[in-house]
């Protein structure tokens, strides 16, 4: 508003812009009172004399606007509010939502389509600033199916040509276990499960990159890797008084959802640490399981890049090689019996397991349909070719071929007229 414009009660300049619900109001700082109330369609020269005006001499009649647009703008805007991101972030998502709904694909979709793309176009933002934001979040503000956003998110990068990076997994960590309650003293938290923050945080970020160097992320969710992670970070730290706590126990101590993979999250990353705990001499006379390992896991990540190469081997090499070692069977069996000393075969060292995705150490088992029993009438057209099949005689073959010929001379007979 222009500065010569005063509240008409006091007379005070402090008058300020209140949005209520859809409406724009103009209210004295000082008094309070309302100068202005619901006046939308006003031109910049009424608008400085207070004055409203038809929506023929407005601002607003070149405004090309559909309510739709107007509402998923202004949930745009709530939804960065909401996430408490800078006021940069939500231009830019305004930006994105306004060229992705000039497109024809967007314009003509469902109402839900639109819908998610609220979500699509601050998603997008956060991931070019790197701000650490997950898809199942802005999924869980929304109400919305992850499956439709993910298809929605992947359909505007590809149709507006954005460059968006991955989500950096260090700042998801972060910003993930920040909101842990585990940090400080509470009635409802005794002081044996409290934590520091820093230490904690620090071991989930090694276990997370063990995590990601076998496998164990690529293609999925982070966060119930997260989640498993640090419940396992948590109970290392001191495992004499954590042990009995079960996942979902910590999850509900620290005041944040369990995820539904995160137990099998969990019992993949156990496994890995048993494996790696196998190649350490001071750990193979403990003869350690799936509860005790977690003592040590403190050792295992200190030295985890040597453990990985001696408890696997690299699957993706030993495809390649296949075809060389398959030549030189014979030879290779040779040099191996001379390696392990002239033990028997059954007493030979196990070979390391391949490291290789959990989905095709373990592929999923699909159902094959039954094929259709073809039922037999009697009553089925043969052709002449299957004809041939069942004639067994040679005056079979001569009664078919007479047969035959007279057919065709019937067939060449012109009708009478």
């Amino acid at each position: 508003m222009p500065s010569g414009s005063r509240c008409p009660d006091c007379g005070s300049s402090g008058l300020v812009e209140d949005s209520h619900y859809s409406q724009s109001q103009l209210v004295c700082s000082d008094c309070g009172c309302v100068v202005t109330e619901g006046v939308l369609t006003t031109t910049f020269n009424d608008e400085g004399n207070l004055r409203e005006v038809t929506y023929s001499r407005s601002t607003g009649e070149n405004e090309q606007v559909s309510r739709s647009q107007q509402r998923d703008l202004r949930r745009v805007r709530d939804l960065c509010r909401i996430l408490k991101l800078p006021s940069t972030f939500e231009d830019t998502a305004v930006s994105y939502y306004q060229k992705a709904y000039q497109l024809s694909g967007i314009r003509a979709a469902r109402l839900q389509k639109k819908e998610v793309l609220v979500g699509c176009c601050v998603l997008i933002t956060c991931r070019q600033h790197n701000w650490p934001l997950t898809m199942g979040t802005i999924c869980t503000l929304l109400y919305a199916d992850l499956d439709t956003f993910s298809g929605t998110y992947m359909q505007i990068v590809k149709l507006l040509g954005l460059d968006v990076p991955s989500l950096c997994l260090e700042d998801l960590v972060k910003s993930y276990c920040s909101s842990f309650k585990l940090f400080q003293a509470s009635p409802s938290m005794p002081a044996k499960y409290v934590e520091d923050k820093d230490k904690m945080l620090s071991r989930t970020l090694l276990l997370v990159e063990l995590a990601n160097e076998t496998w164990l992320v690529t293609g999925r969710h982070p966060l119930p890797v997260i989640t498993a992670a640090t419940f396992l970070a948590w109970q290392s730290l001191q495992p004499s008084d954590r042990l009995r706590c079960s996942l979902a126990q910590f999850c509900k101590l620290a005041n944040v959802d369990l995820p539904y993979p995160a137990a099998s999250r969990l019992q993949e990353l156990v496994a890995v640490l048993l494996q790696m705990a196998s190649q350490l001499a001071w750990l193979q006379v403990l003869k350690l399981n799936k509860r005790t390992v977690v003592k040590h896991i403190g050792d295992l990540l200190q030295h985890r890049h040597m453990l990985i190469r001696m408890a696997f081997r690299d699957g993706a090499a030993e495809v390649e090689t296949q075809h060389q070692q398959h030549h030189g069977q014979g030879q290779q069996e040779e040099v191996e019996e001379d390696r392990t000393f002239d033990l028997p075969k059954r007493k030979r060292p196990p070979s390391p397991a391949p490291l290789l995705p959990p989905c095709m150490l373990k592929p999923p088992r699909r159902t094959q349909p039954t094929p259709p029993v073809p039922v037999v009438t009697g009553d089925e057209n043969i052709s002449d070719s299957e004809i041939e099949q069942y004639l067994r005689t040679p005056q079979e073959v001569r009664d078919f071929q007479r047969a035959q010929a007279a057919s065709q001379a019937a067939m060449s007979v012109p009708n009478p007229p």
